[in-house]
This record gives structure tokens, C-alpha cells and sequence, in this order.
């Protein structure tokens, strides 16, 4: 039986940049129609090779996918469930930002088919959303999630934001508990990167950003008060309540398959992981003019058996559900434990990792540098890793 497969769809416009975002999009306001149409196209191409395989999540991401016109959004819905065989009950996400949704548009895509909205909050206070440059209010922002409760949606994301400019832990903590008033059924608390070639970047030296420590306890706090609510943690960053994971974002962080479309849209499917460019004029001109053989592909390449161990290890270990040293000797005929023993016992030692009934999982202390601890046990692992591949590993 076919796995069940997501799709993705990338939206890379926005009404504004924000300082500190690395994802592709741009503030024009042109070629709406022409890129939903283009995507259209795009997904024409992969319909037959996905014919049999039930897609269960679907998720239009960004950039902002509610500056769409409501004609426009609704043509693109509808072209998904044309081209693919979408499951009845799939979960069906559509991000947006305050200031962006009306009523009437909320209550059309829900009769539609979209079943779960994510919206950007960032901060609950304003002097923090300037900081970050958001265009839109604390109070934008309380209007927009009404808004979407008032349309019927019953499923609910909010995104947050900590260690960023302005803030202390006294104002993390007021805007959870504005978060907690509100009673999502799903909450995304990521910590503030500095990514490269963004405008914080050019002024990490100058941003009033508090220090690790203080953001350590603003991130503990945080998880704290969110359980307290009633969120389980279930990812480093994501917090649902019981029955409210997101189904689509687990795909990525249990390797499940995939199909990405847009400019800078990324898949994993047929065991390979490719993307496509971060340009939408080569995008939209590559799918309407076929015959000029525009190649819009950017990285395309075959997952390695030991890439795939790597994968399973970087991504499973994000989960508060860890990984199943039996489940892991089943997939790959390995033992998790051989590979990676001396860092498990050093880290669970150190309080930064727990083993019960034969599963690993980061504590929460663990979690705050897992992508430290993660670089460390695949880069000194890389020559095991690199056996399998070759079948020297045994």
C-alpha cells in the first residue's frame, strides 16, 4: 500500500519583509495570478505519478498566502483537490498573518476544504512587533483570531516568538498568557535566529537581545506555563492540545514523503529530496513555456543509506517522542545504540537526554541545544554513516 503523502504549496509574497525572516518572498504585489496559474501547472506534471497515493495533509505556507485575492486562493484550492486524491478528513492548513483575512474569505476556504489556519502573532506587545518589524498590532492581531473563530475555524494555530529585540522574560510571559486567554489548539514558540543575508544580520552587533541565559529561562518558563495551559510539547517548538499535533509538519520530522510546489518549494518524494529556485519570474515562465526547456530545479538528489540514518536521527530526536531503539533496528538493521553510545551515555548522564523502555528523547534542557548536540553525534559519527552507505557496516 502506497504511503500517504503532503503536499506544500509556497506562497512567496508578502505585504512586508520582516527584519529578521529567511524565507523566500517578495513585497510585490504583481503575478498573483499568473504564479497561482503557473502552480496549477506544476502540479498537472506530478498528478499522474502520485494517482495512487491519498494525500492527508496539505499546507499553504509562505510568505504571507492570505494576501492572495479571495478568486485567486479559492482557484488554487480547488486545483489541489483536482489533481490530487485529497482524503475527506485531511488536515488542510493555511497560513496568515493579522490584517490579512476578512470573514467572508475565512468562511470560504473552510467550506472548501481548509480546515486549520496558522497565524503569525510573534508578540503581544507592540513595541516587540516593531522591534521585528511586523506591520500589524496586539490588537490586529486579537481582531484577526476573533475573526477566524467567528468564520468556524476549531482549529487554531498561534505563533510565537522569544529571544528577540525588546524583550524580557516578564513580556514573553504576558504574551503567553495572552496566548493561554485565547485557547488555540496549537502553539508554535520558536526562538529568534539571526539568519544570514537579512537586515538583522547587518545589525546583530547593535539589536538589544537578551542574553543566553535569560532566554534559556524564558524558554523553560515558557514550556512551563504552556503545560500548566494544557499543551502537551511534543517537538522542540510545538505545543498542541490532545488530538491537535500537526499532522502535516510530523511528515517532515518522521521522514514521510512529501511533494513541494513554488519557488523555493521543497519535496521529499520517490526517495529523493530536490527544491526548486527562489525566483518567481524564472518559476512562472519556466511552466508556462515549457518548450524553452527552463530548468527551475535547484538541488535534486537520491537519499543515501546513510543520509537516511542521518535524516531519521536529526529529525525523529526534535520529537518529544524521541527514537524506539527497537523501531530504529527495524528500519535500518543497525543498533542506534552501537552508532551513537558514547554520546547517548555522556548526554543522559548530563541531563540532556532521558532513556525509558528503550527510547531516547531530549529533556527540555536538551532541547534548548539540540541542534548543538545533533551536529556533534552525526559529524563524529560520519565515518559509520558513511559504511553503511557501502555496506562495510554490519
Amino acid at each position: 500500500m502506497p504511503e500517504n503523502l503532503g503536499i506544500y504549496i509556497h506562497i512567496p509574497f508578502c505585504l512586508s519583509k520582516c527584519a529578521y525572516c529567511d524565507f523566500y518572498s517578495v513585497t510585490s504585489q504583481e503575478d498573483f495570478e499568473r504564479y497561482v496559474d503557473a502552480l496549477l501547472l506544476h502540479m498537472e506534471d506530478y498528478s499522474e505519478s502520485a494517482k495512487n497515493r491519498v494525500v492527508d495533509t496539505v499546507f499553504i505556507g509562505g510568505g504571507t498566502p492570505t494576501v492572495l485575492p479571495k478568486k485567486t486562493m479559492l482557484a488554487l484550492i480547488e486545483g489541489i483537490y483536482h489533481n490530487f486524491a485529497v482524503a475527506p478528513d485531511a488536515e488542510f492548513t493555511i497560513e496568515s498573518n493579522p490584517a490579512t483575512v476578512s470573514l467572508g474569505e475565512l468562511k470560504q476556504y473552510l467550506r472548501q476544504g481548509v480546515n486549520r489556519l496558522s497565524i503569525g502573532m510573534q508578540s503581544a506587545c507592540d513595541n516587540e512587533l516593531r522591534a521585528l518589524s511586523r506591520i500589524h498590532t496586539a490588537a490586529e492581531f486579537e481582531k484577526s483570531y476573533a475573526i477566524a473563530r467567528k468564520a468556524g475555524f476549531k482549529d487554531i494555530n498561534i505563533d510565537v516568538m522569544y529571544g528577540i529585540p525588546e524583550q524580557t522574560k516578564h513580556s514573553l510571559m504576558s504574551t503567553i498568557e495572552k496566548v493561554c486567554e485565547y485557547e488555540p489548539e496549537h502553539v508554535s514558540l520558536y526562538g529568534l535566529k539571526i539568519e544570514e543575508n537579512t537586515p538583522f544580520a547587518a545589525m546583530a552587533d547593535t539589536l538589544e537581545l537578551p542574553d543566553e541565559d535569560t532566554e534559556y529561562d524564558m524558554y523553560v518558563s515558557a514550556i512551563e506555563r504552556l503545560r500548566e495551559a494544557g499543551y502537551e510539547q511534543y517537538e522542540i517548538s510545538n505545543f498542541a492540545k490532545h488530538g491537535f499535533r500537526c499532522a502535516h509538519n510530523l511528515k517532515y520530522w518522521n521522514c514521510n514523503e512529501y511533494l513541494g510546489f513554488g519557488a523555493g518549494a521543497h519535496s521529499y518524494y520517490n526517495g529523493r529530496r530536490f527544491s526548486f529556485r527562489r525566483d518567481i519570474a524564472a518559476y512562472i515562465d519556466a511552466l508556462e513555456h515549457p518548450e524553452n526547456g527552463v530548468d527551475i530545479t535547484d538541488e535534486n538528489y537520491e537519499i543515501k543509506p546513510s543520509e537516511r540514518v542521518g535524516e531519521y536521527v536529526m529529525l525523529r530526536l526534535r520529537l518529544c517522542d524521541g527514537i524506539d531503539t527497537d523501531d530504529f533496528a527495524e528500519k535500518f538493521g543497525l543498533s542506534f545504540e552501537r552508532i551513537f553510545g558514547k554520546y547517548l551515555s555522556q548526554y543522559t548522564e548530563n541531563g540532556f537526554m532521558t532513556k525509558s523502555n528503550g527510547v531516547y528523547s531530549f529533556t527540555t534542557k536538551g532541547m534548548y541545544v539540540s541542534s548543538y548536540i545533533l551536529s556533534t553525534m552525526l559529524d563524529f559519527n560520519s565515518d559509520i554513516l558513511a559504511g553503511i552507505a557501502d555496506g562495510s557496516d554490519k
